[in-house]
């Protein structure tokens, strides 16, 4: 993977300049460390920051066609470039180089815009047209790669992190109030919407094609289930070797690299599978890695050492404590560019960066599989409560929430009263929309307890009335469970897991994650499937477990799921608070970045100083007050324009970076191009 950036005119001629895209590049060094390469022309320009992974010495971007009139800067993989190459060699197209990229141009020229259905990977894409004068900005269907775009002065810049816009706004970074009343619903801002007022992101599945000074927003994918019982009719066991064979090939395409891949190793299922899956495609040595924890209730290396035992792996781990969180959380607000409400990314930032330490820059994981194949706790919860909203009388029925969650006490007439509080939420219409999410946007709005008045004040439309209009008219026909994969698919997944999570940590450290589950082809096989095959019972994942059944050892398909989970109050209130924990919330810097209520958020800081917030909400509240006002040190404040060096003010012109654009970066071997097209 790497970082792209640009700027597009929308007035016909204008002139784009070198040293304005030069300096969008530094912000996103972390993604591109092997090489920098750039296009300008009469209104356009391209940067590229370049982690080689396939043709090392012919892949430099951007990549043009034969006769250089179509330009592409590219972040991600072609997973299926071989086989594209061919059928497109076979239509009389000539390559030059070994790379993946190539095959981007060229589909384009065969293919027109539906060149990215023909395209099996994970991207973010920036491709020009110099006959028709347009610029195409595509992002992969399940959204894995980010990308982000704003508009001004007639122009559009575009980057694949905010980081790399900064330098060339022409105000000072801004916090979209409605962005972060959605973060504390749903975890994210409801796409397109960033916390960067006036930046949004290229919706996952979308294309923005900006051609005639009009800029166009067009899906091209989306998540679709059919209306409720139009299933696949096979048996259970031809759709579980079905299933097998898909993420087979899954994985092996995803193997295709000129560097050593690995894979991470949780020890669940879906790391597990993926791991068997490699070791059947490969018989190359698997080095794998894991994150584990001092705190023995977080802890999975003893099922991570059971897969190890018995696949024979060269596994590396590394621990991670209370006082690594505390220590590694300030800088890792930086790579998210977001709040976050958990401090789970900071381990996996950690964990990239022993993949790194390693000699690796690719890992393979187990991303997707819960919300493709239906893994989660929260869609096992919602099938409890549906039944349960046939009689919701019945205590017998929500005393099943017992076995989901065995801490539940709900015994005698206090017990059934919480019940009804809490899990009874929206019982009276279980068919809405929202339904199957209820209890966890219940949890996290009452984080917004914290909200100021001013804050509060800029709020418009509710979150979830926000959330409920996006949502496709078509879902209304769908099964109960699909509705919830979607509301998963569309929240938590793209803007938090594979964001906050996922890319941004990966590539904190240079590191490139596959994610085989979230092949499109997975995908739409299993939005097909009965959601009992999916969910049987209380069963999760029944058709992955079967498909896996022989490959992975019986104790890992038949454990109880584990939430990843990592410490969140004790990594700041352990011992003595780091220092910046105990400066931005102090009373004085709540009040003045105005987004929190300082006399509750200090009312929150006590309580955590003297271990009295325990609270799942506590917790949350906390790690998202602090996260957000760690963002708002970094980039409103002006303290990160990347994670490497501070924003300096903007100057009337755009500094041109030392030693100029034929620069490379690490020893890398290639420099930057000044092609006008």
């Amino acid at each position: 993977m790497c970082g792209i950036a640009g700027i597009v005119a929308l007035e016909p001629g204008r002139p784009i300049r070198a040293e304005e895209i030069s300096a969008m590049l530094p912000p996103m060094q972390h993604r591109g460390p092997d090489g920098r390469g750039m296009h300008i022309g009469p209104g356009i320009g391209l940067g590229h920051v370049r982690l080689s992974i396939v043709d090392l010495a012919g892949g430099p971007q951007p990549i043009y066609n034969e006769t250089g009139s179509i330009c592409v800067s590219f972040n991600g993989e072609i997973f299926n470039f071989i086989e594209l190459r061919n059928q497109l060699e076979a239509a009389g197209h000539q390559f030059r180089t070994r790379s993946d990229t190539e095959v981007i141009v060229h589909a384009y020229e065969q293919f027109g815009d539906d060149f990215v259905q023909h395209l099996n990977g994970q991207f973010a894409i920036a491709l020009w047209d110099s006959m028709r004068r347009r610029l195409l900005l595509v992002r992969d269907r399940a959204g894995i790669l980010p990308l982000f775009y704003t508009r001004f002065d007639q122009r559009v810049l575009f980057a694949s992190e905010v980081k790399a816009l900064l330098p060339l706004l022409p105000s000072p970074p801004a916090l979209d109030p409605v962005a972060l009343d959605q973060l504390f619903s749903f975890w994210a801002p409801v796409s397109p919407r960033t916390l960067f007022r006036d930046v949004n992101e290229l919706s996952p599945g979308h294309m923005l094609i900006i051609e005639g000074g009009a800029v166009r927003d067009v899906c091209y994918w989306d998540w679709q289930f059919p209306v409720d019982g139009d299933w696949r009719r096979e048996s259970a066991q031809h759709l579980a070797d079905e299933l097998h064979d898909l993420l087979a090939d899954a994985t092996r395409i995803r193997l295709r690299a000129d560097v050593p891949v690995g894979a991470y190793l949780s020890g669940g299922l879906d790391s597990s599978a993926l791991v068997a899956l490699i070791r059947q495609n490969s018989s190359a040595q698997l080095k794998t890695f894991s994150i584990g924890f001092t705190d023995a209730a977080l802890d999975e290396s003893a099922h991570q050492q059971t897969l190890v035992n018995a696949l024979g792996l060269d596994h590396h781990s590394t621990l991670c404590s209370n006082a690594d969180i505390g220590a590694a959380f300030f800088n890792t607000i930086r790579h998210t560019e977001s709040p976050i409400l958990r401090t789970a990314p900071v381990p996996m930032r950690l964990l990239s960066g022993l993949v790194r330490s390693s000699g690796y820059k690719v890992v393979l994981t187990g991303e997707g599989s819960d919300e493709v194949l239906g893994g989660y706790d929260i869609f096992k919860e919602a099938k409890i409560r549906r039944f349960w909203a046939q009689q919701p009388d019945s205590l017998w029925r929500a005393n099943l929430l017992r076995r989901l969650y065995p801490w539940l006490d709900t015994s005698g007439q206090q017990g059934g009263a919480y019940l009804r509080q809490f899990y009874g939420v929206g019982m009276a219409l279980p068919d809405a929309p929202l339904f199957s999410h209820l209890t966890r946007m219940q949890t996290t709005a009452q984080c917004k307890q914290f909200f100021s008045r001013e804050l509060k004040a800029d709020l418009g439309s509710s979150a979830e009335q926000i959330l409920t209009e996006s949502l496709p008219a078509e879902m209304r026909q769908w099964h109960p469970f699909n509705r919830s994969q979607y509301l998963e698919v569309k929240t938590l997944m793209p803007g938090y897991l594979l964001n906050a999570q996922g890319d941004r940590m990966l590539m904190g450290n240079s590191v490139e994650g596959r994610f085989p589950f979230l092949d499109h082809r997975v995908i739409e096989f299993a939005a097909r499937l009965n959601p009992v095959l999916k969910m049987r019972g209380l069963n999760e994942k029944f058709l992955l477990k079967r498909a896996m059944a022989g490959l992975v050892p019986s104790s890992i398909i038949e454990r109880h799921k584990q939430p990843y989970r990592a410490p969140d109050i004790p990594a700041f209130f352990t011992g003595t608070p780091p220092e910046y924990v105990t400066e931005l919330l102090s009373e004085s810097k709540i009040r003045e970045a105005g987004y929190f209520d300082p006399k509750k958020v200090q009312l929150l800081v006590n309580k955590a100083r003297q271990g009295r917030a325990i609270a799942y909400r506590d917790n949350m509240a906390l790690v998202g007050i602090l996260s957000t006002q760690i963002w708002h040190h970094h980039f409103v404040n002006g303290h990160a324009a990347d994670v490497h060096a501070p924003i300096r003010p903007l100057a009337a012109g755009f500094p041109a970076r030392p030693g100029g654009m034929a620069q490379t970066d690490h020893g890398a071997q290639a420099a930057a191009q000044i092609v006008c097209a």
